[in-house]
């Protein structure tokens, strides 16, 4: 339970339908917002298989299937095991209108970049944004080439006292861009980050991590917070 509770799960109701041997077992979640739910559909969502049209995503397997729409995540199993994704199919889109809520994305996803986005990013990532404490919420966009990040602060003063505390951190390195990016931005080379690029804009803070050899890393996040 406690990947449901990071993103503010609320409450859940389920039921278990019969058929012959065949039990289907719905279960439906809450979550305090449209934004947390298709953060954990995201998290259940596996990239090796296709995406379904259900609700705002959606996803049908032999075994399992799922959807989010609005402050909801839909979960649907059979037992026994088996290869059972027909009934799962039908079950699924006969749920489907009955949930309420938008269809539509978190509008947040729509700010990565798609050329060169890997399968299952960009993703709501609910604490420890890049393993980091102080990067509490945010998102990450991971490409073939580094990642992307951002997390929104309360006020422009938050973002700009979460900022330091990144620069006291993660030193800057020898080597400045002359790139201005959002209010303050600086580059550098850590363990952890890589080579880096990070930035403040407004109330957010972001940046370009584990830029790969050849990667212009103030650039690529300069691009980045234009799009902010």
């Amino acid at each position: 339970s406690e990947g449901y509770f990071l993103y503010s799960f609320v409450r859940m109701r389920g039921v278990t339908c019969k058929q012959g041997e065949v039990s289907l077992v719905l279960d439906v979640s809450e979550f305090a917002d449209p934004e947390m739910a298709y953060g954990m559909f995201t998290a259940n969502f596996d990239n090796r298989r296709p995406r379904a049209p259900l609700g705002a995503g959606g996803q049908i397997t032999p075994t399992k299937a799922i959807f989010v729409k609005g402050k909801y995540f839909v979960e649907l199993s059979v037992e026994p095991e088996g290869d059972h994704a027909a009934v799962l199919e039908t079950a699924a889109r006969a749920m489907e209108p009955r949930v309420p809520g938008s269809v539509t994305v978190p509008s947040q996803l729509s700010l990565f970049p798609k050329e060169g986005l890997q399968p299952g990013s960009p993703r709501l990532i609910p604490h420890s944004v890049l393993g980091l404490r102080m990067l509490q919420k945010g998102y990450l966009g991971i490409y073939d080439n580094g990642r992307l990040f951002f997390v929104a602060e309360a006020s422009p003063e938050a973002a700009k006292a979460l900022f330091a505390k990144l620069k006291e951190r993660f030193p800057a390195g020898p080597a400045q861009s002359a790139i201005e990016i959002g209010e303050e931005s600086y580059s550098g080379e850590d363990r952890l980050l890589g080579r880096f690029c990070l930035f403040r804009k407004g109330a957010r803070v972001g940046g370009f991590v584990s830029a790969a050899e050849g990667a212009d890393r103030a650039k690529i996040a300069a691009q980045f917070a234009a799009g902010l």
